[in-house]
């Protein structure tokens, strides 16, 4: 199983580590008129009358970084670079008409409008923004922290604490069933506040001190009360959604007794790849069409290879 395309990870560009570490530098690029600024109002990007997302240059661009509460770099193309500014300090009305916008919208809205490369980079702007609008204060003395590293890092002036943006990992598995299966099965679970029939894949955070194979384990047995045996890597994607990074796995049970924990899951059940199928084409389950769960479940039916005539 192969997990291509996945969305919000393809950003474009030159993140520029080393570079973006000379304020110099960074305000050299603010000033040139080829480079670009993605407005953001409040994690959402802003949208023309004709449904594209903004970008702005030049002048146009210099009235938003004047508003803006926090600019981050995105990318370095040669000499020009793009930025992603925050206005998320006026209201939603005013920040339209700072942009020049007709609207403001949802990123994961635009996962199957605009092109991968694009939506990356809304989502890497998104999640870099909001990093930094919450962690404005130290951790360990409360401070006020100030913003580095043309926003990819910040300072507490008062502790030294440096904070760089924070990654919550989870483990995201498409659990099969026993080897002695007549035929190939997958674990599907309805979780809490699910509907009737929303089953999807298993999930969760990562623990401390733990391996992303010991946590796909952990939270099947905890869950589902299934017993893994190999449990294989298969991919991964940036998750800013808010902050997070799935890693996705593919792992087989020794043996297919369900046990649910009640507070997680309400009911969790085998499901043949014919049935898995069936609810696909009847967008009965094959989970968000950004997610790579959903990537997971249409590989494992063959459903992904067929569509793109592998």
């Amino acid at each position: 199983m192969v997990l291509d395309g996945l969305a919000y990870s393809a950003t474009p560009g030159d993140r520029a580590a080393v570079r973006r570490m000379d304020p110099a530098w960074v305000d050299a690029r603010l000033r040139r008129d080829d480079s670009t600024v993605v407005p953001m109002w409040r994690d959402r990007p802003l949208l023309t009358a004709a449904g594209d997302p903004v970008t702005l240059t030049g002048p146009a661009a210099r009235v938003v970084l004047g508003a803006a509460v926090q600019t981050v770099l995105l990318s370095v193309d040669g000499d020009s670079a793009s930025f992603a500014a925050d206005l998320g300090g006026v209201g939603e009305a005013e920040a339209l008409l700072l942009a020049g916008a007709s609207s403001s919208v949802d990123v994961r809205a635009l996962a199957t409008v605009v092109p991968g490369p694009v939506l990356a980079t809304l989502a890497y702007a998104r999640g870099l923004l909001y990093w930094n609008r919450n962690a404005r204060f130290c951790g360990t003395c409360g401070a006020p922290t100030e913003t580095a590293h043309a926003g990819h890092l910040r300072l507490c002036p008062a502790c030294g604490r440096q904070l760089f943006p924070r990654i919550e990992p989870a483990v995201i598995v498409l659990v099969e069933g026993p080897a002695s299966d007549p035929e190939p099965r997958c674990l599907l679970a309805r979780h809490q506040g699910a509907g009737p029939d929303g089953f999807a894949l298993l999930a969760g955070f990562v623990e401390v001190g733990e391996s992303l194979e010991g946590a796909v384990r952990r939270e099947v047995a905890e869950e589902a009360g299934v017993t893994l045996g190999a449990v294989t890597y298969q991919g991964s994607q940036g998750w800013p959604f808010p902050a997070g990074l799935m890693i996705g796995f593919i792992a087989w049970a020794v043996g297919d007794t369900v046990a649910v924990d009640g507070a997680e899951l309400v009911e969790a059940r085998w499901f043949t790849r014919s049935e898995v199928v069936e609810r696909i084409v009847n967008g009965r389950g094959s989970g968000p069409p950004d997610s790579i769960g959903g990537h997971l479940l249409r590989s494992w039916t063959g459903l992904d290879r067929a569509a793109s005539g592998r």
